[in-house]
Formats: structure tokens, sequence, C-alpha cells
């Protein structure tokens, strides 16, 4: 599955060439070669306390100290990404199929054609429980970061994961509460799909109300990738100043920091704060040694969205992070 771009390029995620501010609104980003679309909510940048009050019902250790983070602006996928685009990218014949069928010279398949993608999985990832309009599941973190890869080389627009930091900003939405509705987990049915009414199985995306910022689906129906490796003293490295960088790169396998709890999970593991991590056991039926790098077969609780940084990072940095050094799983 994994390895990782370095300290230098985490440094400078946000620091090359920018769009003028009365550009920086909510925009739907088409997919080349097909009838597919992918709305981007702007998300302002600002300074929030990260991690949870010790006060707060269902905190653990690792959400705290609480300690203020500085984000810089970037757009965030008002949903998570469903199987009718990440098809497009793990199997080929599928984005030659839309190319066939809406034609777009400028933008053909043969611009991607190229591209490294997931091999095929032993068997349906979505496991029955749905695909048109449900998220993708049962991905690495490694295939993510190939679908932004994909993405960029088939519309030119440098799209990654969100940081830990960037994600529960935007979860929270300028709020201080356990969920971005407040502290009351009983009106987690307004906004959430998790253990208490998922019925056993993730849901179509956007069925349940946005949070403040109009981002649907951050509490419940799937975990969702960030770029940061998983440290559970992180945060009190981050307030004594031992560490600086805007997310904690990737350099084992194991474990990944995941956010927003999913469908098997219980209130407590939906909160803006809480903490999650990938675990070796996400691959335990997978028969293959190496196991993939590019599928879980047992975590079906498993998504992302993507983000796009306001400033674009240079050629370079984008190729680093495009390009990570693959750590296998044996």
């Amino acid at each position: 599955m994994l390895r990782r771009t370095t300290f230098v390029f985490a440094l400078s995620l946000f620091a090359a060439g920018s769009y003028a501010q009365e550009e920086f609104k909510n925009y739907t980003q088409q997919i080349p070669g097909s009838e597919l679309s992918y709305d981007l909510v702007a998300i302002q940048g600002g300074e929030f306390l990260m991690g949870s009050p010790k006060k707060e019902k269902g905190r653990r250790e690792d959400e705290g100290p609480q300690h203020k983070v500085k984000i810089e602006p970037f757009w965030m996928g008002k949903f998570e990404i469903t199987w009718d685009i990440y098809d497009l990218f793990a199997f080929k014949s599928m984005e030659e199929e839309f190319a066939r069928r809406y034609p777009d010279p400028d933008n053909s398949v043969a611009k991607t054609d190229g591209s490294t993608r997931p091999s095929p999985p032993y068997v349906d990832m979505s496991f029955g429980m749905g695909r048109t309009g449900y998220p993708a599941i049962n991905m690495t973190q490694y295939a993510a970061i190939y679908f932004c890869k994909w993405l960029y080389e088939k519309t030119g627009v440098f799209y990654r994961l969100p940081t830990e930091a960037e994600w529960e900003y935007a979860c929270r939405a300028g709020t201080t509460t356990a969920y971005s509705f407040g502290d009351d987990p009983k009106k987690l049915d307004e906004y959430a799909w998790y253990a208490g009414n998922s019925d056993g199985s993730y849901k179509q995306v956007g069925k349940k109300k946005p949070n403040p910022w109009g981002l649907h689906d951050m509490h419940g129906n799937v975990m969702e990738w960030t770029l940061d490796q998983y440290y559970a003293d992180y945060y009190a490295k981050k307030a004594k100043g031992e560490v600086k960088e805007a997310f904690a790169p990737v350099t084992e396998l194991y474990p990944n920091s995941v956010r927003g709890g999913s469908w098997v999970d219980d209130p407590e593991n939906l909160r803006s704060a809480a903490r999650g991590k990938s675990d070796p056991m996400w691959k335990i039926l997978d028969p293959q040694l190496p196991k993939s790098e590019w599928w879980l077969t047992s975590a079906s609780f498993v998504g992302f969205r993507i983000v796009r940084p306001l400033n674009t990072p240079s050629k370079e940095e984008i190729e680093a992070y495009y390009n990570p050094p693959l750590i296998e799983d044996y």
C-alpha cells in the first residue's frame, strides 16, 4: 500500500501560484470524456482549535491537547467520491466507453490511457450495497492518491487528499461543538449514516443535511482518507512546537489517518475531532502475496473526498505528491 512524499513538500503545499479572490467560489468540475461532474465547495482560510476539549463526551487521548492551526483556503468535494467517477479511473474499459459515447477531442481518453490504475479486484468491491451515487469504498490511500493523479491528467487541475487538519476544519465549519450541528448525538439521524440508522450498509451521498459550509456526509457514511500518518501523540508534539509541518508525512505502511466515522460506527466515532487509523486487518481477506497496494478487501467503510488548494504547488511538488514510493504489504 503506502510510502510517501517529502517533508519539503509538506511545508510547501500552499506555496505556488494563486487565483484572484473573486474566482474563489463554489464550482463544478466536469470529468472530460464523460457526462460526469464533481461539485466543490470553497472553504475560506482561517484559524481554529484542532482537537477536542477534555470535557467532550466520547473524547480520546489522541484528540488532545487542543492546539491552534492556521488553514489556507481550499476547495473541498461537496460529497465523497462516488463509484460513478471512481470506476472511470479504476476500469479503463469504462472510461473508453464514456469517451466513445461522449467524445471530447480536447480531452480525449488518449490523454490519460497511460495512467497507472488499480489491478482488477477479485470481487465487486461494493459488495452489492450499491454503486450509482454511492461512495466508492475499499481503496487504499495509495489508490486514492493515484485517482487524484488521474484526475489531474484529465483536467490539468491539481487535486489531492485533505490533510487531517483541513478535514477537521472543514467538518467543524466554524463550530466548536462535538458535531457540526451541536453536542446532541440524538440529532445525528438528520445529518449522518451510522450504526444506529444504516441498516448495515452505506448509502447514496447527499441524502442527509449538510454541515454549515454545505458539505455532506462529513459525519458518517464512509470514513475518509487524509494525507497524514497517524500518531497518537502528534497533537502533544504540535502543542510543544516539536513538529511544525502542515501534515504528518507517511513513512510507514500503517497506520494512516482516516476521519469522519462510518455506517458501522457509534456516535462518538463521528465527532468532528474523532480520529481513526488504518489497520492491517482491513486487508485480512486479500489472498495475494504481497497484498494489493490498491484494494482493501475488508474495509467497506472507507472512502475519500478530495480537495484543491487555492494556491497551486509547483510542477515538481505535484510530481512528488503523485508519485509516492510504494511500501509493499506482505
